[in-house]
């Protein structure tokens, strides 16, 4: 099964986030198929904290990949954010 999902990268205490297309029975941090995107928790005001290409994750959403519950409310506030 594909799953879409996080792969945390960074320093110690400062993560940062791929999200990232794999195969379930792959390591987060091992190899994927594509990565959609990024999420830095810790970004200042000036830095970008989120960009995701929405429309590779629908695709892979249509294909019948399964995002994780915290890309899953990711997507669900980037459309929040793109209706506003």
């Amino acid at each position: 099964m594909v799953k879409i999902r996080l792969a945390r990268g960074g320093s110690k205490k400062r993560p940062f986030y791929s999200i990232i297309v794999s195969d379930q029975r792959r390591q987060p941090s091992g190899r994927f198929i594509e990565r959609i995107g990024f999420f830095n928790p810790m970004a200042v005001e000036s830095e970008e904290s989120l960009r995701i290409d929405t429309e590779r994750a629908n695709y892979w959403i249509s294909q019948g990949a399964q995002p994780s519950e915290r890309v899953a409310n990711i997507l669900k506030q980037v459309k929040r954010k793109a209706a506003a």
